[in-house]
């Protein structure tokens, strides 16, 4: 029989939270696209809101920055390994240092959204409920009205402005996450713990039929994992649950 498995990832750090959210926005705001009503636009307005939150926050740039670098380095120590793929290695080095050229010239991130008249009328109602209809906004109103084409040439443009970061961001993630195999554990009543070694990023496959979920509490050298029911009042851990766990 084929169980379908689920993956869930946790950050054991600050810059890996803030990696997997951005990731989740940016993600959220191309599924958003074409943005052709109401629905769709509120979705679109709400995720770009919300990534420069995530923006002013931290130093974005900086650590995405240090960390392509950092993995450059790791990739320099793989060309000593006896039978490596020398062509492979080389390739991502040369990605790396060209996703770190382009981030470094690249305007402050996020600038282009946030000086957009629309996007900054839409941020200031989204916090009202139901602040965005046609009579708060009608700007928004008009622009659902232009041609489709109009529109879509104008959020090209939004989404071209993260160009930058999504490239150095997407490659670092790929990196992070193939650094490490997942292996097969087993919890003992729903519990299990072990020591991260300096990783990033905790990755879990569980199947879902089991319907249960983990919660993760831990930072780069402990973790704990706690299986939970996904149904609080009547669902069971099993005494003994086999999952795959990565850290990477």
């Amino acid at each position: 029989m084929h169980h379908t498995h689920i993956l869930f990832e946790h950050p054991l750090n600050e810059k890996m939270r803030t990696w997997l959210r951005i990731e989740f926005l940016i993600e959220q705001l191309s599924g958003a696209l074409p943005v052709a009503d109401y629905a769709g636009a509120l979705h679109f307005f709400r995720n770009v809101g919300d990534l420069l939150d995530v923006f002013e926050r931290g130093e974005v740039r900086t650590e995405l920055l240090k960390e392509l670098e950092r993995q450059q380095r790791k990739l320099q120590a793989w060309t000593e390994v006896p039978g490596v793929d020398l062509n492979l290695v080389d390739s991502l080095r040369q990605q790396l240092k060209a996703a770190g050229s382009t981030l470094m010239s690249a305007p402050r991130i996020g600038q282009v959204l946030r000086e957009d008249r629309l996007i900054a009328l839409v941020r200031q109602r989204l916090s009202i409920p139901g602040g965005c209809c046609s009579f708060d906004l009608p700007t928004l109103h008009m622009w659902l009205h232009l041609p489709q084409a109009q529109r879509d040439i104008q959020t090209a443009q939004w989404m071209d402005s993260l160009q930058p970061l999504q490239q150095a961001l997407t490659l670092i993630m790929d990196l992070i996450r193939n650094s490490a195999a997942f292996r097969k554990q087993t919890s003992l009543n729903g519990f299990y713990q072990d020591n991260g070694e300096d990783a990033d990023l905790l990755r879990l496959q569980l199947p879902l039929d089991e319907q249960l979920y983990p919660q993760i509490s831990g930072h780069k050298s402990r973790f704990a994992i706690r299986f939970m029911p996904l149904d609080s009042e009547n669902g069971l851990v099993p005494e003994r649950l086999n999952f795959e766990l990565a850290c990477c």
